[in-house]
């Protein structure tokens, strides 16, 4: 059975930082990318970070760039986010990407990802 768990996140003070877990069972992460977003409510989600078939190919949201990083290790991919601020208060996802797309360029594009995470919440607050 396919699933994908979140875990690491909590209250952390401005200035932190957290690294998220995605842990994926079921599949190959040799095979399908996995995708980082995250969604204020209220507001779109937000597509942060991806990292393709076997750990290559690595993306940024222009806006999180030198605060982000991803790798994998086995059957879990992480989100490492430094220099925490209130305005990352949200509900962070992964997902797996079954389009079969091999395309660099929508690596990190939302509907390419079939399969999400419960999230996980992050409250970034004094």
């Amino acid at each position: 059975q396919l699933r994908l768990v979140e875990s690491g996140g909590g209250l952390v003070q401005p200035g932190g930082s957290l690294r998220l877990s995605c842990a994926a069972s079921g599949f190959d992460l040799n095979y399908n990318a996995i995708g980082w977003f995250r969604q204020v409510p209220g507001k779109e989600r937000e597509a942060l970070s991806c990292i393709g078939r076997s750990g290559g190919n690595k993306k940024y949201a222009d806006s999180m760039k030198g605060r982000i990083s991803t790798s994998s290790v086995g059957h879990t991919v992480y989100l490492q986010i430094d220099s925490l601020q209130p305005e990352d208060t949200a509900t962070y996802y992964c997902a797996a990407d079954f389009s079969g797309s091999t395309s660099t360029a929508t690596m990190c594009s939302e509907r390419r990802y079939l399969y999400w995470g419960q999230g996980t919440e992050v409250t970034v607050s004094t």
